[in-house]
């Protein structure tokens, strides 16, 4: 394995789950998500050599953002698919294992009828644990505006819920 190879490996793959959740959000079907994210692997591994060092997560997921962009995805959607968590602790309680799952999936569909510019900031900054500095690389967005929309996101997000959970 060349020496190319192995550093893209060992800074790009570790980035794996993140961009897929990105893409997954983004493109609201997990479908379409592989295949972006398949893309964004491939244009970063032909690109990796252009890649000064910094912060590989926010490169990747950056790629991701602009896949998803060029692919149209936005145009294209064909409606949320529920996002639930596959992984959620099989529980002895049953019940609380439905009223878990359940208010998992009515938090899943509200965080996916937010706008998308609040919503793609929310899920850098609460499930992909960016800084609002690699939030702002990510989106091409001034830092301001990254909080301004991830205060209007959850914002939003208590409105509805607090009718809906």
């Amino acid at each position: 394995m060349d020496d190319r190879r192995q550093r893209f490996e060992a800074q790009a793959l570790p980035h794996l789950d993140a961009a897929y959740n990105l893409a997954r959000w983004l493109s609201r079907s997990p479908a379409d998500a592989d295949d972006i994210v398949q893309d964004a692997m491939l244009r970063a591994f032909r690109a990796f050599d252009g890649f000064r060092g910094g912060d590989a997560k926010a490169w990747i997921l950056t790629i991701v953002r602009n896949c998803w962009r060029s692919a149209g995805a936005a145009s294209k959607r064909r409606g949320h698919t529920s996002l639930e968590d596959e992984n959620l602790a099989a529980d002895d309680d049953p019940e609380g294992t439905a009223i878990q799952a359940g208010t998992r999936r009515r938090l899943d569909a509200l965080v996916a009828e937010l706008p998308e510019e609040f919503r793609e900031v929310l899920i850098l900054r609460e499930m992909e644990d960016l800084s609002y500095r690699e939030i702002a690389e990510v989106t091409g967005t001034p830092i301001g505006t990254v909080m301004s929309r991830l205060a209007r996101a959850r914002a939003l997000l208590r409105e509805t819920a607090k009718d809906c959970l």
